[in-house]
C-alpha cells in the first residue's frame, strides 16, 4: 500500500503564473481565479480549508465555504461563535487559509487574523439561508459531545415545533460570521517536473501596501 502511494504522481500542465500575468493587485488576481474556479470546477470551488490553533498549541483544520470576499472585508465565512474552531479563533484570532482546485491547478494559501461580522451583516446573510439551514444554526450545539443521532433529531423537532409558522427565524446569538483580514496571500500554479510557480503577496504594515515576490518551488 505505501509503494502505491508513494508512486501516485500528476503532471501538472495547465497553466503558468508569469508576474505579468498576476499584476500588482492580490485581491484582483484572487477574483479572477475564484471566478475562473466557479467556471470550471465541478464540486464547491468556494470551499476553503481554515486552519486555527488550540490553547495547548494544537493546529487544527476543517474544510468551510467562502461566503463573501472583497478587498475591504477579507474572505468571509460563517459559524458556530462556541464550536471548536469559534473559541479556538476567540482565544488567538490568527488563522489560514487553503483553496484547491484541482482541475486548474492551482492553490491559494492565505495568512492572517479574523474579525467578527457586525450583527446586521450576519443578520442579512443569516435570513438569506433556506429555512432548513435557519433551523439547523439552532439545532446544533456544534462541537458539543452528544449521545447519538437520535439526540440530534429529538432537538431538531423541538426546535422545528418551536418555531413553526415562522418564516424567517431570528439568527441565534452564537452564530454568525468572520472575515478573514490578510497579512500573506500565495498563488501556487502547478507546472511540470514539480518546478511549481508560486508568487507571495505580503503586506507592509507601516504603509498597508503589498509587495510581491517569487518563491522557489
Amino acid at each position: 500500500m505505501n509503494r502505491e502511494l508513494a508512486d501516485m504522481r500528476r503532471v501538472y500542465k495547465a497553466n503558468d503564473l508569469a508576474e505579468a500575468n498576476a499584476g500588482p493587485c492580490p485581491f484582483a488576481l484572487f477574483n479572477r481565479w475564484m471566478a475562473e474556479a466557479a467556471k470550471t470546477e465541478t464540486l464547491d470551488p468556494n470551499a476553503m480549508t481554515l486552519a486555527t490553533v488550540d490553547a495547548a498549541g494544537q493546529p487544527k483544520a476543517r474544510i468551510v465555504l467562502l461566503k463573501g470576499f472583497s478587498k475591504e472585508l477579507g474572505w468571509v465565512f460563517y459559524t458556530n461563535y462556541t464550536s471548536d474552531k469559534g473559541e479556538e479563533l476567540k482565544n488567538n484570532p490568527r488563522c489560514s487559509l487553503l483553496f484547491w482546485w484541482e482541475l486548474l491547478e492551482r492553490q491559494v494559501r492565505v495568512e492572517g487574523y479574523v474579525q467578527k461580522l457586525s450583527e446586521e451583516e450576519s443578520d442579512h446573510y443569516y435570513t438569506s439561508r433556506p429555512r432548513e439551514s435557519q433551523l439547523g444554526a439552532w439545532v446544533s450545539e456544534q462541537s458539543q459531545v452528544i449521545t447519538g443521532r437520535e439526540a440530534l433529531n429529538e432537538r431538531e423537532a423541538i426546535i422545528t415545533e418551536q418555531y413553526a409558522g415562522i418564516d424567517i427565524l431570528p439568527r441565534p446569538p452564537h452564530w454568525g460570521g468572520y472575515q478573514v483580514i490578510p497579512t500573506s496571500i500565495e498563488f501556487w500554479q502547478g507546472q511540470p517536473s514539480r518546478l511549481h510557480d508560486r508568487l507571495r503577496f505580503k503586506l507592509n504594515t507601516e504603509d498597508q501596501q503589498w509587495t510581491r515576490e517569487r518563491l522557489s518551488p
